[in-house]
């Protein structure tokens, strides 16, 4: 018997008329604690709605008692319209519907000098959060480049998603940032910020924690103001914002959360699982209703994501079905090589738009963003209408264009736009007043903008520092040209891009963000591998980059999964459903057997967007930072039940059919697929379990070693190991202290150690 009283009975049935059975339960179990353990696609924001229209209209409390919260400004929007429609204008009587950071932000006007600022506080953006960092370290003479501010503002931004203080760090997060400052430099920009009567966004709801923990007067106020909480994807929530619903519900214990633990994607913004997982734990008597029937999917593709997803240990369990006709199973695909991939998808939208599918109702679905290039490539060769969402497409994002605006200044040096775009970036010390200069001196001189530079240099007009910046980056950019003529133009873009200290600046920042920008500069390198000359790859783009079909058209999605949730699609394709590329290598030997579960969670949500279809594409070959290298099939597919799929390869280039055998997942970081020549695991008709190692031997590009992302490296020499004497053009003679692929660790005579390609040295005489 459930401890807490049900609602008095119904005063408007019309609210509830249109629910199924939990839904309704749901709605009318007002009174104590509750999770509403929602499945993808089961009329979550229906149910939700209706119990705060419900709450209203049967007036068990006024539109200012109830607090309803939600991840999203546009959920907010349409959470409001929803409820207006169904009670009318009292929706305009609920000043605590909307975003956490917007409540806290109204919380916060009113208690601000309780957290030693004024009402009138300003929010700062990132922008103006990374310019106040870069004071504080330049104040306090640390070096910028060694400990940017970006990772600064990361660390910042984790600390208070975690609810924790600068007093609060302990001494394995202090060491996080300079060596051993990271407390300090917490502190400084905290007390710059009251200094500036400030705040960010973090700061929203840590303030405000810190006044409910501290003034017990406040936290009383709130939680007899608050009759009813309503918190909206609950599987999203940080440590700071469960800390904060907690305290105000507390006294009543009239929560009402709406999640699903299956669909917690976002641990790198600092959602925690955990959150939800323990609701009933943080509230003993709580209920669990489950709301189970799906209103998106076919049986199939329920099925096979409830399959995949039961692999989980860290869940609560629930069941998805529908009354939908059965529909097709998973289609699993495999294909020779990325571009073959992107082929096949390409001729199967092609298909379904000729048997009258409409190309809005199709997406693809990537791990990565750098994914989407090879798809885009293949869309603008055939004429297929696109769009990226949530995102820039892969020749317009800001990293893509600076590496394109190196090579056009190579290719042309009287690209003045280029060359304005990158002459300071990286950082060189040289701002907007040296770009004045010399803009002067080209209208003067009648020269591109590269040419002034050079000249310039070579005069007083700038002071030493700057003359010699110039000078330098002038020979660099002699010297690619040069080099242009005598190496692939892939290879001339890594050079670049590595010499040019791109890849060290993306490097120094050590976050998700720039590792994807990594992978991103790798993937362009990657594309040039298809090009004979630099100039042909430039005109390659030039064309891309004019393809700007009109809004109104229909476009195939291209996005990534995390920004696939809580959309849907008639059709979805899956491509890349491969070890190290999904699950994600690098989220794996981050987080471990937590990252592997949060992967898993990641595929589930990727399959239950589909309405009708849902196709999964692997390939046997991938080019990874401009090596082929031998992939295997995500481990994934291998936990899909293989009796709701239907298992194709298409393998090309007489290679032979792989074969491999996955363990059983007793270890699931020990060497998950192995070589299994002779040996091969059916599970049905045509499927081969897992895959590998047999290729055709031609190409032999197959077989050679996969490419740092961070490094670009390159195949190392054989004639140069540690200990050789070199010589180097531009810093002379010296030792090879150490090689890591092609880069050498050299002690030069003159300068020092330094880091260089092995392709710039030679044997010393």
């Amino acid at each position: 018997m459930h401890p807490f009283p049900t609602s008095p009975a119904p005063a408007d049935e019309a609210l509830i008329a249109g629910l199924n059975a939990p839904q309704r339960e749901a709605v009318l179990t007002t009174e104590g604690p509750m999770l509403m353990l929602a499945g993808a696609g089961t009329g979550k924001t229906a149910a939700l709605t209706a119990r705060l229209a419900w709450l209203i209209q049967n007036r068990l409390a006024w539109p200012s008692e109830v607090l309803c919260v939600t991840f999203t400004n546009k959920a907010a929007r349409e959470m409001r319209d929803r409820v207006g429609k169904l009670i009318g204008p009292a929706v305009e009587g609920m000043p605590w519907l909307g975003t956490f950071h917007s409540i806290g932000a109204r919380m916060l006007r009113r208690h601000a000098e309780l957290a030693g600022l004024q009402s009138n506080y300003t929010i700062i953006d990132t922008d103006d959060q990374l310019r106040l960092l870069k004071q504080l370290i330049q104040a306090n003479d640390l070096d910028e480049k060694r400990w940017p501010a970006r990772q600064l503002a990361g660390l910042i931004d984790r600390w208070k998603n975690r609810g924790l203080n600068p007093a609060d760090l302990d001494a394995v997060e202090n060491e996080l940032y300079a060596n051993g400052r990271g407390q300090q430099f917490y502190q400084l920009y905290q007390d710059r910020l009251k200094a500036l009567n400030a705040c960010d966004f973090g700061d929203l709801l840590l303030h405000v924690l810190n006044i409910l923990r501290t003034h017990r007067d406040v936290l009383e106020q709130y939680q007899s103001r608050f009759k009813y909480i309503l918190v909206d994807e609950y599987q999203d929530t940080n440590q700071v914002q469960y800390l904060w619903l907690r305290l105000l519900a507390q006294q009543r214990q009239n929560i009402c959360v709406v999640g699903d633990d299956d669909q917690s994607i976002y641990s790198w913004r600092g959602a925690e699982v955990a959150n939800i997982l323990r609701f009933e734990k943080d509230f003993p008597g709580s209920k669990i209703i489950r709301l189970e029937q799906n209103y998106r999917s076919t049986p199939q593709i329920l099925a096979a994501a409830s399959g995949l997803i039961s692999e989980n240990s860290q869940r609560l369990g629930k069941t998805l079905w529908t009354e939908r006709h059965a529909g097709d199973k998973l289609r699993i695909i495999g294909v020779w090589d990325a571009p073959e991939e992107a082929r096949r998808v390409g001729e199967e939208i092609e298909r379904l738009e000729r048997e009258g599918a409409p190309l809005d109702q199709m997406a693809i679905l990537v791990r990565a963003q750098y994914q989407t290039r090879e798809f885009e490539d293949r869309f603008i060769t055939i004429g297929l209408n696109y769009r990226i969402v949530g995102g820039f497409r892969f020749y317009e994002r800001a990293e893509i264009r600076d590496a394109l605006a190196y090579l056009r200044v190579v290719a042309q040096p009287a690209d003045d736009l280029a060359f304005e775009r990158i002459y300071n970036t990286p950082k060189r010390g040289l701002g907007s007043k040296a770009l004045e200069k010399l803009h002067v001196h080209a209208r003067r001189r009648g020269i591109p903008l590269a040419a002034a530079a050079l000249e310039i240099a070579d005069t007083d007009e700038f002071p030493a520092r700057a003359r010699n910046t110039l000078l330098a980056l002038m020979r660099d950019f002699a010297r690619w040209r040069d080099l242009a003529g005598t190496v692939s133009p892939a290879e001339l873009a890594r050079t670049i891009i590595e010499e040019a200290g791109y890849t060290a600046m993306l490097q120094a920042e050590r976050s998700a963000e720039s590792a994807g920008r990594l992978e991103n500069l790798a993937e362009l390198a990657r594309a040039m591998e298809e090009y004979e000359t630099l100039g042909d790859f430039l005109e390659h783009v030039g064309l891309v980059m004019d393809n700007d079909a009109a809004d109104d058209t229909e476009k195939v999605t291209i996005m990534t999964m995390h920004g696939a949730k809580g959309l849907e699609f008639e059709h979805v394709f899956l491509p890349g459903w491969e070890e190290g590329v999904f699950p994600s290598q690098r989220a794996l030997d981050e987080g471990g057997l937590a990252s592997l579960e949060e992967e898993r969670r990641l595929a589930y949500v990727a399959i239950t967007r589909a309405r009708k279809r849902c196709t999964i594409l692997h390939a046997a070959n991938r080019r990874i930072y401009g090596q082929w290298t031998s992939s295997i099939p995500s481990r994934f597919i291998a936990e899909l039940p293989e009796e709701h799929i239907d298992q194709e390869t298409t393998l090309t280039g007489g290679a032979s059919l792989w074969r491999a055998q996955w363990s059983e997942h007793s270890d699931p970081f020990a060497d998950v697929a192995r070589a299994q020549p002779s040996r091969t695991m059916t599970r049905g008709p045509g499927w081969q379990r897992a895959a590998a190692t047999a290729y055709d031997p031609a190409p032999k590009r197959v077989q050679e070693a996969t490419r740092s992302a961070a490094s670009f490296a390159a195949k190392p020499r054989s004639d140069i190991a540690a200990g050789s004497r070199v010589f180097h053009d531009k810093f002379g003679y010296g030792v090879v202290a150490a090689q890591e692929g092609n880069k050498l660790e050299i002690d030069f005579e003159g300068t020092g150690r330094k880091r260089v390609i092995d392709s710039f040295v030679k044997l010393a005489e």
